[in-house]
């Protein structure tokens, strides 16, 4: 069973920048899509970005620019670097590993971004 354990959440002035880490228990990256989601109050899931194993990235429009997603292979750790942070980015993010054969979906449990004055 891998586990994905997030971190790097907290409390950011409007503007502000904050880097998520998402460490996975196992070498999985040549394996899985590799992706961070949100999940505001209120709100579905939805995705923000996504890295494939030959590094090829996808951006939710809202973020596209502003939020950069890197992996590093190595360290079997994806990161989500966000800058010109916004009240509306304010979620729970969660980490994913999606296989891209057959193969378990994990999730990490979260980690909170606050984004406010």
């Amino acid at each position: 069973q891998v586990q994905l354990v997030e971190s790097g959440g907290g409390l950011v002035q409007p503007g502000g920048s904050l880097r998520l880490s998402c460490v996975a228990s196992e070498s999985i990256f040549n394996s899985y899509l590799m992706g961070w989601y949100r999940q505001a109050p209120g709100k579905q899931r939805e995705l923000v970005a996504t890295s494939t194993a030959g590094n090829a990235t996808n951006y939710a429009g809202s973020v596209k620019v502003r939020f950069t997603i890197s992996r590093d292979n190595a360290r079997n750790t994806v990161y989500l670097q966000m800058n010109s942070l916004k009240p509306a980015d304010a979620a729970v993010y969660y980490c994913n590993a999606n296989p891209y054969n057959d193969g378990m979906t994990y999730w990490g449990k979260g980690t909170r971004v606050t984004v406010s004055s």
